[in-house]
């Protein structure tokens, strides 16, 4: 009897100085159902209320960070199998043909009269619709065309650089870029502002559009 009624004490004790029932279980050997009985109506100091808030907040991170990991780890495994798919199937030509009317359908100008447009701020999407669209058609290099569109508090000089680097198309290609006025509102950190491709062909423009409305004519029929 003296030895739970010392655990008792005890356990008050430890509660007190903001253990958790979970400590003082295993410290004390104690269930838990047990701790939870025992100290269910002792009133803690401001200390203690301190130290188990800190745990918790505590015990919160180690848990998001777990999660994080897992979600890493997760991820890898499927960019691996996304790497080993695409490496698996190499793309013919006209499967290269049917990619790039796709992506032209769903970032390009619908309006086939003035040509092939193709619409983007992504850097990687620009250099897969040029990579396609160069070896999917025979095309004239020199016919491409780049317009930007970009913000005031961008530099003119750098972005067209950078975007002559991603398109692979001379900076002489480059027509006189679009200026959006500053609205005031926050600034795009990053934002590499938006590009038009263009390719003076109307022909092609309408290749591109009956390829892309064959496939999803086919496939969703």
């Amino acid at each position: 009897m003296k030895r739970f009624q010392r655990k008792y004490l005890s356990a008050v004790k430890l509660r007190k100085k903001g253990y958790s029932l979970d400590e003082i279980g295993k410290r004390l050997g104690i269930a838990k159902s047990t701790t939870s009985l025992w100290l269910r109506d002792v009133e803690l100091p401001p200390p203690a209320i301190e130290r188990l808030a800190n745990r918790g907040n505590l015990g919160r991170a180690r848990a998001q960070k777990t999660r994080e990991l897992r979600r890493r780890i997760f991820d890898q495994i499927l960019e691996n199998r996304a790497e080993k798919l695409i490496k698996s199937a190499p793309l013919a030509r006209n499967h290269r043909k049917i990619i790039c009317a796709l992506l032209f359908w769903c970032e390009g100008s619908k309006n086939t009269k003035s040509g092939v447009h193709f619409v983007n701020s992504d850097p990687s999407l620009i250099k897969t619709f040029l990579a396609l669209f160069r070896s999917s058609f025979k095309i004239d290099e020199k016919r491409l065309r780049i317009c930007l569109h970009l913000h005031e508090y961008h530099s003119t000089k750098k972005q067209i650089s950078f975007w002559s680097k991603i398109t692979d198309i001379p900076i002489r290609q480059f027509i006189k870029p679009y200026k959006k006025p500053h609205t005031g509102k926050r600034i795009r950190k990053n934002y590499p502002g938006c590009v038009n491709v263009a390719y003076h062909d109307s022909a092609l423009a309408r290749e591109l559009t009956s390829i892309a409305k064959q496939t999803l004519n086919n496939i969703g029929a």
